[in-house]
């Protein structure tokens, strides 16, 4: 774990380009649970006027690497998915996917809460989503994801952290409000395309 630490240290002394790698790293498909979003609120308390600087590297890094994620998906998904998903469970989690799409993409990309995204990013590139698309729901919910949370690590310095803890459940909330307000859309927009 000492590794890890010193990661974490090294991490932090680079500042913004620190917060491009491990953005980066993490939509790749490397699981760093809150890693972006702890070292941006750490950087943006510490060192206020490079704030949004280490946001924008942390969306461009978040892009990046998840656009690497969906490529993988794209090339060998596919054959993973006709294996898992044709009976029970995954059968159900891809008629979800082809239902509701991009959507089981942006929640997770928007709120900085342990939400599952990376097997959603693999099925979009398995299933052929369009890469644009994905990059526009990418940036849809990482820009005021991580530019909050540099106006987050501005405003409360050394807290930030600790209020984000303090307030998990109250973003699992606000997620999964905003999921039922956007799968109402995606309901009432089936059902004004199915009358005649």
């Amino acid at each position: 774990m000492r590794w890890l630490r010193s990661l974490a240290d090294t991490l932090f002394a680079w500042g913004p380009p620190g917060v491009f790698l491990l953005a980066l790293v993490d939509s790749a498909g490397i699981p760093l649970p809150e890693g972006a979003d702890a070292l941006l609120l750490l950087v943006a308390a510490s060192h206020p006027s490079v704030a949004y600087l280490s946001a924008a590297l942390a969306t461009l890094g978040s892009a990046i690497g998840q656009m690497f994620l969906y490529y993988v998906g794209r090339k060998g998904g596919e054959a993973y998915l006709e294996r898992h998903t044709q009976t029970g469970g995954g059968r159900r989690f891809r008629l979800w996917f082809n239902r509701y799409g991009l959507l089981t993409v942006f929640v997770p990309t928007l709120v900085p809460a342990p939400l599952p995204l990376k097997i959603f990013v693999l099925c979009a590139g398995a299933l052929g989503v369009s890469p644009f698309h994905l990059l526009l729901v990418t940036l849809a919910g990482r820009i005021p994801r991580f530019f909050g949370g540099a106006w987050l690590g501005r405003q409360l310095g050394e807290h930030s952290l600790a209020w984000l803890h303090q307030h998990a459940w109250e973003l699992l909330g606000v997620a999964a409000g905003l999921f039922l307000f956007l799968w109402l859309l995606v309901r009432l927009r089936e059902r004004w395309a199915r009358q005649p």
